[in-house]
């Protein structure tokens, strides 16, 4: 995979797009936990946010890279 990618004559990280990959799962993982109740349960969920967060992109990124 290149390392950048132009995008109407603009080059852009690779990474770039499986940030906002990781963003969109985020967030509909983050709806759907939340209404299961998942953030009842843990200590701190704007840490658990994050760290799913970094966990769906550092995925993406070894799929990627790997």
């Amino acid at each position: 995979m290149p390392r950048e990618f132009t995008l109407f004559g603009v080059l852009l990280p690779t990474l770039l797009p499986l940030f906002i990959v990781s963003f969109v799962l985020q967030t509909v993982l983050d709806r759907v936990l939340g209404w299961a109740g998942f953030y009842r349960i843990v200590w701190h969920p704007s840490l658990a946010r994050l760290c799913i967060f970094i966990a769906i992109f550092g995925a993406l990124s070894l799929s990627l890279y790997k």
